[in-house]
């Protein structure tokens, strides 16, 4: 390989690599996808590359090799710092890289003032407090705050029930501090998110007043957070939010131009409150796009090229937090994490991993603390500026995300801009079907959620937490949702009968042949039962023994379980002998058909792509277990819209 004479000369990294076309790379794809596939279910290079495109629930498709970039030229995208801004708004801080941002939300001040204490002195760097009855009192961040160097930490709040009472106390103490002029952080005002969240109509006039004050005596401070975490909450998808994030600056900076606040000192007023999930290619995307959007709007609003980058914190997503194997939400955590930091996210937040099951304690809040530093420190990911940029795939999917949230930008603005939008119902009926859309995935596990539907453990201890007070009430038109819920109301439910029956609701399984045989499906089908709190005990030997035994069970539910070649040669013995036992419904794992001219013995299947969330409905409501609350949500979302 040839050695670069200069710094201005390419290294030809694949120099000595014999080039291959598409077409090429197509036909191993192709023979690879082949495998195992019957003769009459083949496929050519082009039906191979298709069959391994993957669409987002918002409907972007995500190619599985990406050759070149298609948009513009890749020394188009700019530098960090410079227009379209989507490499980054500026220099990165030095260290870390970010500003690592700790969530306080107890409302006991003595155990949030010593967790503050901890986490600045633990390497925290600014500090976010969520401020009213149901968290931080707004009388109470004086004290929290005694012994903080408010010159040096940055202070932000944030309150789902009174914003303004949040952002007042949080001003007052750096006033009567005396360090109004040398403060940093967020007064949190975004009357859009408000209304959102409370399916109100939204009030100005606060954040009018905010954006003037901050000007007078808070340089350093922003008035104005865009919250997209109300839509996120409600099972937003990336293009949402980013329209929404977009479309509610626009509007802020409409409502400060009307009150004869320029653009410029607008836009010095507002970041992006934003959250990070752990598709991490995806948010990282997302925050390069909406960088890049927001620089556009900044260059037809006539703010200075310098000033138009997006400050954007970034918080990893609380709708992926699950309460059951929390333990997994370490991992989700680091991915967003990885994904705000690598996407040029200003400040970060990672939630504590049992944030789901109530107020955090010193070990979730150290591991969310220590997340960000070993990132920062150890990974050494803030020393590089947007270390994706230049991928064919992230800069083609920065450009999809963006072009589609600069229409879905559009739309709100034709329906009369966000408030509008949010009173017609275009906003949350346009949520509600990208949830849907998620919540089929999720059903089906094509969108597996680990240690939930795919992968639990049945064995789990469940971790206790003080219990967080009532939340403000939300929204019915964007209630907020984690994504694990309906497998959860189903371990309740599965629980709740083993309380009863002083034992865990069984499903056996009727092994046929040996472990060869059976072993790769009831080893399948054990998870699938597990994720619905439901043990699978094996039963095996002849169809006599079988059935002996369930009738000692008393089981009402059972399922076949071995391979379509055992299933053809003894399946249908099986299945009379465990009808004549009192099994109301037979299932089978793998497909019904393997069965020959018994597939209609059989009630339903167990196997890959089926709905799993339908099933185990179905078993527990045979087993006489209590229908868990919540399951149907796309039904039950409809409803309650119905009823507003």
């Amino acid at each position: 390989m040839s050695v670069p004479a200069g710094p201005d000369e390419a290294l030809p990294l694949a120099a000595d690599f014999p080039e291959r076309t598409h077409e090429e790379w197509q036909a191993l794809a192709a023979a690879v996808v082949n495998r195992g596939r019957a003769q009459d279910r083949q496929v050519d290079g082009a039906q191979a590359e298709e069959s391994l495109t993957t669409t987002t629930v918002d409907g972007l498709r995500v190619k599985p090799l990406y050759a070149r970039y298609a948009g513009e030229p890749i020394d188009a995208i700019g530098l960090p710092g410079a227009m379209p801004f989507t490499r980054g708004s500026g220099a990165r801080e030095p260290g870390t890289g970010w500003d690592v941002r700790a969530l306080h939300e107890d409302p006991d001040a003595e155990v949030t003032t010593a967790a503050a204490a901890l986490d600045l002195e633990r390497g925290v760097t600014s500090l976010w407090f969520e401020v009213g009855e149901h968290a931080v009192g707004a009388g109470d961040l004086a004290a929290i705050l005694a012994d903080v160097d408010l010159a040096d930490v940055p202070i932000a709040v944030s309150s789902a029930s009174d914003p303004t009472a949040a952002a007042d106390a949080l001003a007052a103490v750096w006033r009567d501090r005396g360090v109004a002029d040398r403060a940093a952080g967020t007064l949190g005002h975004d009357p859009l998110a408000h209304a959102a969240r409370h399916d109100a109509e939204p009030e100005d006039g606060p954040m009018i007043e905010a954006v003037r004050s901050c000007a007078a005596d808070l340089p350093g401070v922003r008035a104005i957070a865009v919250d997209t975490r109300p839509y996120h909450d409600a099972g937003a998808g990336d293009v949402d939010e980013l329209g929404l994030a977009i479309a509610t600056g626009i509007a802020h900076l409409r409502t400060l131009a009307d009150a004869g606040i320029a653009a410029p000192e607008a836009f010095a007023q507002i970041e992006f409150r934003v959250a990070v999930g752990a598709d991490q290619f995806l948010s990282i995307a997302r925050l390069r796009a909406l960088r890049r959007l927001w620089a556009r709007v900044g260059e037809v609003a006539g703010v200075p090229e310098g000033a138009r980058g997006a400050w954007q914190h970034a918080v990893t997503s609380r709708r992926m937090i699950s309460r059951d194997d929390p333990w997994v939400n370490l991992l989700r955590g680091t991915a967003a994490c990885f994904a705000a930091a690598a996407g040029g996210a200003e400040a970060v937040t990672v939630l504590p991993f049992d944030a789901a099951i109530g107020l955090p304690d010193a070990l979730s809040r150290r591991t969310a603390r220590n997340t960000q530093l070993l990132l920062a420190q150890e990974s050494n990911v803030g020393r590089v500026a947007d270390p994706a940029g230049g991928s064919w795939y992230v800069e083609e999917l920065t450009d999809d995300l963006a072009r589609a949230g600069w229409a879905w930008m559009q739309r709100i603005e034709a329906a009369g801009g966000v408030a509008a939008a949010l009173r017609s119902g275009l906003v949350g009926d346009r949520i509600a079907a990208t949830a849907a859309e998620r919540d089929a995935r999720i059903a089906t596990r094509e969108l597996p959620l680990t240690g939930v539907s795919s992968f639990p453990d049945a064995a789990e201890a469940p971790l206790t937490r003080r219990p967080r007070p009532a939340s403000p009430p939300s929204s019915r038109r964007l209630p907020p949702r984690r994504d694990a819920e309906p497998f959860e109301a189903l371990r309740d439910a599965a629980r709740a009968g083993a309380e009863r029956d002083g034992g865990p609701p069984a499903v056996p399984l009727l092994c046929l042949g040996a472990r060869r045989d059976f072993g790769a499906r009831e080893t399948f089908t054990t998870s699938v039962l597990a994720a619905g709190g439901l043990a699978a005990p094996q039963l095996m030997g002849t169809p006599e023994e079988q059935a002996a035994r369930l009738r000692e069970l008393g089981s009402p539910v059972a399922v076949l379980c071995s391979s379509a070649s055992r299933y053809a040669e003894d399946g249908a013995g099986l299945a009379r002998a465990a009808r004549d036992a009192g099994v109301r419904t037979l299932y089978v794992a793998g497909r019904a058909a393997e069965l020959g001219d018994a597939a209609d013995a059989v009630d339903g299947e167990v196997r890959a792509g089926a709905d799993v969330l339908a099933l185990l409905r179905a078993i527990q409501s045979e087993l006489g277990l209590d229908a868990p609350a919540g399951l149907d949500r796309a039904a039950s979302t409809a409803q309650e819209g119905d009823r507003s």
